[in-house]
């Protein structure tokens, strides 16, 4: 402070900034509203809507006057009823229709922000509900649950395959370490077990392929006029040395002769192969295996892989057909079945699963007829 300024004068200037700084940064503020958000969208629908009522609602007071006006009292009193409840529809409407966008607005946000348990529609009474947003707020809780369960299976199918994938790998470390440690010598029965192992992984990896792909949709079948009978005849055929090692009888049954159709022949010997080597290898010795095929109404293929094991316990059932399910017994990936859905719907088929604790399990595969 030099010679003759007055301290009470620098006090007021100091004062005065600090106070127009904070009424521009209040200004500022209010331009933005709450997180920056434009003030509009801060206050919500309802603001937008209650703005709209009154601007109609005066409109219709002020015509309603003028109409009044020229009527007599009778008429005017009528008119007047008619016009309240028309407001008092109309802002009732609009209250709902404000508040349900808000609501859908605020779970839009919340999945935005990886929450993909919002919904709109739940918390809402259905006497409450806005018809005129109705399909917006049932469309995304739809997606939302979408959302949600890609999610959670993403997480589960991650868990799922670094489970599958260690134990191989495991197998060949330990079995590699095992032999630079000069604990096993490197003859040809410790490197082929690394190499039956790394062929698990190679399997594992190829199913883990074709799941994604039939999955996502991107598939590719080359189909082509197939006889049914001699695709299921090849296949038992592959098996019968496994089949004989293991001790139980394999077998075909077919009802006639089956219908030369348009399919991918590579992709359902695929999954006849699959279902045959699970039966085989749930069938105790001395059982028996049979493939049968026939023809239902309304034109369809029908091929039955039934074996006479041990059976899939009732609480399995409804999900052998999902990633990585398997039973306690079962030595595969657990993909087995799961490709052979997908490959089966990827044809227009479907396929279901039969079976009681004890007496074995069939699994029935159906495939649309079409012209070769």
């Amino acid at each position: 402070m030099t010679h003759g300024d007055d301290p009470n004068r620098w006090g007021e200037r100091d004062w005065r900034a600090a106070r127009e700084s904070w009424r521009r940064r209040r200004m500022a503020e209010g331009a933005a509203g709450p997180r920056g958000r434009p003030p509009f969208a801060a206050r919500g629908f309802g603001c937008l809507f209650a703005l709209l009522f009154l601007f109609i609602a005066g409109s219709v007071v002020a015509g309603t006057a003028f109409v009044l006006a020229s009527l007599g009292p009778v008429p005017g009193l009528i008119v007047l009823a008619l016009v309240l409840l028309l407001l008092g529809w109309m802002g009732r409407t609009l209250f709902d229709t404000g508040r349900a966008l808000d609501r859908l607005v605020e779970a839009t946000r919340r999945v935005e922000a990886g929450d993909y348990s919002a919904r709109v529609t739940p918390g809402m009474p259905p006497g409450r509900r806005a018809r005129l947003v109705d399909e917006l707020n049932v469309g995304f809780d739809t997606m939302a649950q979408r959302l949600e369960t890609d999610e959670r299976q993403r997480r589960t199918l991650l868990a799922d395959i670094s489970h599958e994938l260690r134990t191989p790998l495991t197998v060949v470390q330990g079995n590699l370490e095992a032999i630079v440690d000069g604990v096993y010598p490197p003859d040809a029965e410790h490197i082929g077990r690394i190499l039956d192992e790394t062929r698990v992984l190679g399997r594992l990896i190829d199913d883990l392929r074709t799941l994604a792909l039939s999955e996502a949709g991107t598939l590719t079948l080359h189909t082509e006029p197939t006889d049914p009978d001699l695709l299921v005849a090849d296949v038992v055929r592959s098996f019968e040395p496994a089949a004989a090692t293991a001790g139980v009888s394999l077998g075909v049954s077919i009802d006639g002769d089956l219908p030369i159709t348009d399919l991918d022949p590579v992709r359902i010997r695929e999954v006849l192969s699959n279902l045959v080597a699970n039966a085989l290898g749930h069938t105790p010795r001395g059982g028996r295996v049979m493939v049968v095929g026939g023809v239902d109404p309304g034109g369809w293929i029908r091929l039955e892989v039934r074996d006479t094991g041990r059976g899939i316990d009732p609480a399995l059932l409804p999900h052998v057909f999902e990633r990585f399910v398997k039973g306690d017994a079962s030595r595969g990936s657990g993909l087995g079945l799961a490709i052979a859905r997908q490959l089966v719907t990827a044809h227009g088929g479907d396929i279901e699963a039969l079976s009681s604790p004890g007496e074995g399990t069939t699994i029935v595969v159906r495939l649309p007829i079409r012209d070769a």
